[in-house]
């Protein structure tokens, strides 16, 4: 049989506090240091390829207007869960700041529901961003939805004013679907670029 002995409460606070003050040696004390700030999570890497106009990409500098034909699942790369056969940020769009921007999402995809927006999103995809468009108008409806939003065989249409210059991304704002690739760069250019770049 097993015994223990009680040891008072005030001990065994002062052997897990280390006990009494500690001794001085002299020295003086270093002064306290401020913990080193978080890195920021680096975000993935905007392609740097040669800036083109595909066939997808219509632009009117006259008229000051860009048209872009979208299509969700256009190949089975991905489980369809890509934009014209792209993901993970592989293009950047890139239209002129204060141009109408239209979009004119298809749905290939044989099985599920997309979306698309333009979000201030640029390093973390692993969770579906807020839909909370950057323009007005820059977002299908019912985003969120596997039911509500732009269905298999489907079409939708949304047009905005590209009116502030920057960087942001295109996404499809269903659960999961951010995450495992279905997002590219879309770029607001202050010097009238227009465009695509690939890897």
């Amino acid at each position: 049989m097993k015994s223990f002995k009680l040891i008072p409460a005030a001990a065994l606070f002062l052997v897990a506090c280390g006990g009494g003050e500690p001794a001085d040696s002299g020295a003086p004390e270093a002064p306290a240091t401020e913990p080193a700030a978080a890195a920021a999570p680096a975000g993935p890497a905007a392609p740097t390829g040669p800036m083109t106009i595909p066939d997808w990409y219509q632009v009117d500098h006259d008229a000051k207007t860009v048209r872009l034909s979208v299509v969700a699942g256009q190949t089975p790369d991905n489980n369809y869960w890509n934009f014209n056969g792209a993901i993970r940020g592989q293009l950047a769009i890139t239209v002129p700041e204060g141009y109408e921007v239209t979009i004119d999402l298809e749905n290939r995809d044989p099985n599920m529901a997309h979306s698309l927006g333009i979000s201030t999103e640029l390093v973390n995809f692993t969770v579906p961003p807020t839909p909370d468009p950057v323009f007005a108008g820059a977002m299908t409806e019912n985003p969120q939805s596997m039911i509500d939003a732009t269905m298999p065989g489907e079409t939708e249409t949304i047009t905005f004013v590209a009116d502030a210059a920057g960087n942001y991304s295109m996404v499809c704002y269903i659960a999961g679907h951010s995450a495992i690739g279905m997002w590219l760069f879309f770029n607001v250019s202050g010097d009238g670029d227009a465009g695509v770049q690939g890897l």
